[in-house]
């Protein structure tokens, strides 16, 4: 798979057991991104060929979207879910649902912040493209944290939780 001009290997597993092989390249995305798939019960396998941060960050986003894609828009999937998480001091809520009209609609600004190799505008973009590339409203929500590291996990935790049960299947009214 191609995703921004860099090779991208991915391979999701909605019911999995929340394991992760990542390798982006940046340590801390490879952490935050496993904390996802526990989170949401999928298996992750994700390689992103090496490239600059910012490069390697938005292909794992995009790779990540068009994987789930199908997923989220299987027949029996719910197409929609919500997370809440804490991580420390820190807690986030995410919400999502499938949209014709994707975007990111958040109120945490990392745009001075680095943590781990990961400038703040780059935890944006690859939000951003993961987005994009599973065509979902997503809306990611700070409640409460100052530590960054700290705030990305309860934000990857909540995400998680939002991303499973949106691929997960939902009884039908007959």
């Amino acid at each position: 798979m191609e995703a921004s001009g860099t090779r991208t290997g991915v391979r999701v597993e909605v019911a999995g057991s929340g394991r992760a092989n990542v390798t982006t390249g940046v340590p801390v995305l490879d952490h935050l991104l496993g904390l996802l798939a526990r989170r949401a019960g999928f298996d992750v396998a994700l390689e992103v060929a090496p490239g600059s941060a910012g490069t390697e960050l938005a292909a794992a986003g995009r790779g990540l979207g068009e994987a789930l894609h199908p997923l989220l828009r299987a027949a029996e999937a719910a197409g929609f879910g919500a997370g809440i998480a804490p991580a420390e001091e820190a807690l986030a809520t995410v919400a999502l649902e499938l949209s014709e009209r994707p975007l990111l609609a958040s109120n945490v600004d990392f745009s001075r912040e680095r943590v781990g190799g990961l400038e703040g505008d780059m935890v944006s973009q690859l939000l951003r493209q993961l987005a994009d590339g599973a065509g979902l409203t997503l809306h990611v929500r700070l409640v409460e944290g100052q530590d960054r590291q700290h705030v990305l996990e309860a934000i990857f935790k909540a995400l998680g939780t939002a991303l499973g049960q949106a691929c997960r299947a939902v009884p039908r009214k007959e």
